[in-house]
């Protein structure tokens, strides 16, 4: 199982490098994860991210990409510049949620 050290905890990740235990989440771990997929977190990141998880804490899932685009107001093409690599692989996985149903 892979892990990945964010200060001086090692934090377990599934094989596609999300998070085993969402409750470890927090901005350092955030930063660290947007380094795996490339992503320099900017402000426009942020309001993403904090949108899935106050949807994850509300609902126990991700929401799908078009309930994302509607309540956040973005295209899907710039959820992907934000995301090079999709709103379920690089945004979830940044956020700190499970790996959404469906996500390849």
């Amino acid at each position: 199982m892979a892990t990945l050290q964010v200060g001086d905890r090692a934090l377990e990740l599934d094989e596609d490098g999300f998070l085993e235990d969402a409750s470890q989440w927090d901005e350092e771990v955030a930063h660290k994860l947007a380094e795996t997929e490339e992503v320099e977190l900017t402000d426009k990141h942020w309001e993403i991210i904090n949108y899935l998880r106050q949807y994850y804490a509300d609902f126990g899932t991700a929401p799908m990409v078009r309930k994302m685009l509607k309540d956040t107001g973005l295209s899907n093409a710039e959820i992907y510049e934000l995301f090079p690599s999709g709103p379920g692989k690089g945004a979830c996985k940044i956020a700190g949620l499970m790996k959404p149903t469906g996500c390849v």
